[in-house]
């Protein structure tokens, strides 16, 4: 929702691996994509709003998915966020560590694909090479929409790529489209104004973009409240955003190297941030289950047809209510 030193990150977090005490029960260590959508976790970190909760909470980026699985299965993180795609994407199946416990935010234009100014349509593309990362949503929305055209990948050179190296594989003139999310997506249009680059396939029309919290099966079993607590600093982050947007911003922007104005154009325009009702009604209770359940189903028939994914799962058996139940108002 994968959205920079991926080298150096797997090294560094091996070696917390070897050489860190054991972790304590309050503590949760967690990777993302460099994807603003996740900023209420940086904000809830440096407001004190898990300090407040008895809760320590480490959040670190990574791109690459292959390194954040490797992470969960080593015990090496508790946490994760990703898209819904992502999350069910290879080599994911049902005993794979991380279950879906929250949200956090909607895609409404922040993931796409960037085309040359050339490309009136999705069809234009038949026969070119475009440059994509697996299973990031882009990849899913284009694959949507070459369907409506009578398309499908297979008609295309796809050619994979790290999302963080949007911006120099847009300058290849070779390159038709990139699929991307932001902030790459609009840096690729502004970097290179020869391409005459254009939006031409965005998530805002489009309700399957949901990015999702999870956790490792194990731990949330032994310790729930950590989880319900953790929810509860996302969420009341999420709150400051809606209440005072520029002390939110303000904060958020260091995190990802970027300026104030540059955060609040992406939050204005890309994404929007589910707060705790929002996230409670996708999530859904035991009893009834939250309409995430739906998305979840659509998503993975999709990521089926793509080759993405190797397993079907059941939504009902990857999305666990406790946590969302304990949040406090």
């Amino acid at each position: 929702m994968s959205r920079f030193s991926t080298t150096l990150f797997a090294a560094s977090i091996a070696l917390c691996a070897i050489s860190a005490p054991a972790l304590a029960a309050d503590k949760i260590r967690v990777l993302s994509p460099t994807w603003p959508g996740f900023a209420p976790v940086f904000v809830a970190m440096d407001k004190g709003y898990f300090k407040e909760l008895g809760l320590e909470v480490d959040l670190r980026f990574e791109d690459d998915r292959a390194n954040v699985m490797a992470a969960y299965a080593r015990g090496d993180i508790e946490a994760d966020m990703r898209t819904v795609g992502e999350h069910q994407g290879r080599p994911r199946d049902a005993s794979t560590p991380g279950i879906i416990i929250g949200t956090i935010d909607k895609s409404v234009g922040g993931d796409g694909v960037v085309a040359d100014g050339s490309i009136a349509s999705v069809a234009d593309l038949k026969g070119k090479t475009i440059a994509v990362e697996p299973n990031i949503p882009a990849r899913l929305l284009l694959q949507m929409e070459l369907k409506k055209a009578g398309l499908s990948l297979k008609d295309l050179q796809v050619k994979e790529i790290a999302t963080a190296d949007t911006v120099a594989v847009f300058a290849d003139s070779s390159v038709a489209a990139v699929g991307t999310y932001e902030p790459f997506l609009s840096q690729a249009i502004t970097a290179i104004p020869n391409r005459k680059g254009k939006v031409l396939v965005s998530s805002k029309d489009s309700d399957i973009i949901v990015d999702v919290i999870t956790a490792r099966q194990d731990d949330l079993k032994a310790n729930p409240k950590k989880y319900s607590n953790f929810l509860t600093g996302i969420y009341k982050a999420v709150d400051l955003y809606k209440s005072n947007p520029a002390e939110f911003i303000k904060l958020a922007a260091p995190h990802y190297n970027l300026s104030d104005a540059e955060v609040k154009e992406i939050l204005d325009t890309s994404l929007g941030y589910t707060d705790r009702a929002e996230s409670k009604a996708l999530i859904g209770t035991k009893e009834k289950p939250g309409t995430l359940i739906g998305i979840f189903d659509t998503v993975m028939a999709l990521n089926l047809e793509l080759d993405a994914a190797d397993t079907k799962l059941d939504a009902a058996s990857q999305i666990d209510t406790t946590a969302m139940e304990g949040v406090a108002e």
